[in-house]
């Protein structure tokens, strides 16, 4: 990967959740390219070490911290070995989270004649809907209770919230994931009002479709080919082509930064190559 440009985020700690995914784990390591203490969480030890370990190759201030961030009182004692080892939250994205088959609905749409898989919405499970909505949604809550309380304190810093295309327009059968994310849309908009005049800003950035391991059957048949789903996404992308992690590394600086985006507030970021711009005709 390569540093798009370098804002001075020296002496500053910066907290990523979801750290050790390949999406944020681009952004923390921009972060720690530009002068940043940087704090990753994630629920999988093998999974941190491997986000973690070539990041400090090179030098980087940057260590893994395991819990669930849907338990606030786990992110409290995480947050108190952050703060002895790398100090107080002063950067905060917020990008754990992710979907699950069993809320997902299994056709795109309804036909005119009646066919047994028409049901497969409403045999969605409150389970599986529930545990989507927890690690999206509260998953950006609680995160941002725990860890900008500092900031609230200092009366600066930033949060950067994840959220989605999917959150912007109602994409096909990920219906739980969409209003999760579109949660977290109203979410970063309510804060940014909230935290205003205390010098705190609250922005989003919504990636589009990114080709990573947690959606790589979603996107890809097993020869290599794209899928039906996937060739629809790339023919609705002005860009013609999937995200990468690259893409999201300057959108994150761009944020994180007060030099750079001191007067952004309340701004939901597409980083999607046009998808959500895109009318289909």
């Amino acid at each position: 990967m390569r540093l798009p440009f370098k804002v001075d985020l020296s002496g500053k700690t910066a907290i990523v959740t979801g750290g050790s995914g390949t999406l944020c784990s681009a952004m923390a390591w921009g972060l720690a390219k530009n002068g940043a203490r940087v704090a990753l969480i994630g629920r999988n030890h093998d999974k941190m070490n491997k986000a973690v370990e070539p990041m400090r190759a090179e030098g980087l201030q940057v260590n893994g911290y395991c819990c669930d961030v849907t338990d606030k009182q786990a992110l409290i004692e995480a947050y108190s070995h952050i703060k002895e080892e790398l100090g107080a939250c002063e950067i905060l994205i917020n990008g754990a989270g992710g979907n699950k088959p069993g809320a997902i609905s299994g056709i795109e749409r309804l036909g005119k004649e009646f066919k047994p898989e028409d049901m497969s919405f409403m045999n969605l499970t409150e389970e599986n809907v529930l545990e989507v909505m927890q690690i999206n949604y509260l998953g950006t809550f609680l995160p941002i209770q725990v860890f900008a309380e500092d900031m609230i304190k200092k009366r600066k810093g930033s949060i950067i919230n994840i959220a989605s295309c999917a959150g912007i327009l109602p994409l096909s059968k990920v219906v739980a994931y969409a209003n999760a994310k579109s949660a977290i849309v109203s979410l970063t908009q309510w804060l940014s009002t909230y935290l205003g005049e205390s010098g705190v800003r609250c922005n989003a950035i919504a990636p589009g479709f990114y080709a990573a391991e947690q959606n790589h059957d979603l996107l890809y048949n097993e020869d290599g080919s794209l899928t039906k789903r996937a060739a629809d996404i790339i023919r609705e992308t002005p860009m013609g082509r999937f995200g990468n992690p690259q893409d999201l590394i300057g959108p994150a600086l761009f944020l994180a930064s007060d030099e750079a985006s001191g007067f952004v507030n309340g701004v939901v970021l597409s980083v999607d190559g046009g998808f959500c711009a895109c009318p289909g005709v």
